[in-house]
């Protein structure tokens, strides 16, 4: 009996091994196969991107990246992630104390309504407000009869940025927070912790490497939308323009090199974001680790 259970765990063990292990040719394929994609569909754009941008030396570069019009692009950009990104902190939160504490009739309604902006186009976004708010849209006239400009103006792009983006703090928090359950906040309450302490005191700490992952992501997006933005913005040059509309503007208009040295400044928020992203990744795994270790001793 012990001589058939001994067999019985040999041959399961050389299954998992022989399904686990592929020939040598496989690997070497697949890993290469996956190399030659991120080689031909993200670092050679990164380097035809710089390598475009000081084609014509970096005085040409810095004049480019530092004339009005650019200027102006870049602080429009850096307001409407300003004010974006706080606005889906809080909204993240929100929604992810309530889909994960407590139980109430509707709750896959709201994670579904979370998930439209992954399923809306950024086009249909920016049309639905210029529907709601343009002059002949649903709010135009009484708008426009209280001198309230909205569309073509900061309003416009900071509710098209903040549309598109509002569920990346939410959707890194949600599986988190369903993950570590109530018991802790339980706890808290039992112990006399008001609401407020029980959230900066238990419910933040145990969260802010997801949130802090999720804040990462919505500010690259606010800050490299173009779709939503270029319906709701009008694209006046030195007035609406965001980075991405201007860098549009500029290869239309058949100044390359300009084009590309204001996409390099894009290009190396899109690496700051995968090293930070990188590094948010290790803190958090770190931290587990620490933590199974100090459980395991107990």
């Amino acid at each position: 009996m012990a001589g058939a259970v001994s067999s019985l765990k040999t041959r399961k063990t050389g299954a998992a091994h022989a399904a686990t292990n592929e020939a040598a040719w496989v690997r070497v394929t697949l890993i290469s196969v996956a190399l030659t994609f991120l080689a031909l569909f993200l670092f050679l754009p990164l380097v035809i991107v710089f390598t475009e941008a000081f084609a014509k030396g970096a005085q040409v570069y810095f004049a480019a990246v530092t004339e009005p019009a650019a200027a102006h692009a870049i602080k429009l950009t850096l307001i409407a992630a300003a004010i974006a990104v706080p606005c889906n902190v809080i909204f993240g939160l929100a929604a992810a104390w309530s889909i994960a504490k407590f139980d109430f009739r509707g709750k896959q309604f709201v994670i579904t309504l979370i998930d439209l902006p992954f399923a809306v186009s950024p086009v249909i976004a920016g049309l639905i407000y210029m529907l709601l708010f343009g002059r002949q849209g649903f709010w135009g006239p009484w708008l426009g009869g209280h001198d309230i400009q909205i569309m073509f103006a900061v309003p416009g792009i900071v509710l098209a940025t903040v549309f598109i983006t509002f569920p990346f703090v939410a959707r890194e928090l949600i599986p988190l927070m369903q993950e570590q359950g109530k018991e802790q906040e339980e706890a808290a309450i039992t112990l006399g912790a008001s609401g407020w302490k029980m959230f900066w005191r238990v419910t933040l700490p145990s969260v802010k490497w997801a949130l802090l992952y999720g804040m990462i992501l919505c500010n690259a997006r606010a800050m490299g939308e173009f779709g939503a933005v270029s319906v709701v913005s009008g694209k006046i040059r030195e007035q609406t323009n965001t980075l991405p509309l201007h860098i549009e503007i500029l290869y239309n208009e058949y100044q390359f090199a300009a084009a590309f040295a204001v996409a390099s400044l894009l290009a190396l928020l899109a690496l700051v974001t995968l090293v930070l992203k990188s590094l948010l990744e290790w803190k958090a795994a770190r931290e587990h680790e620490l933590a199974v270790r100090a459980a395991s001793a107990q």
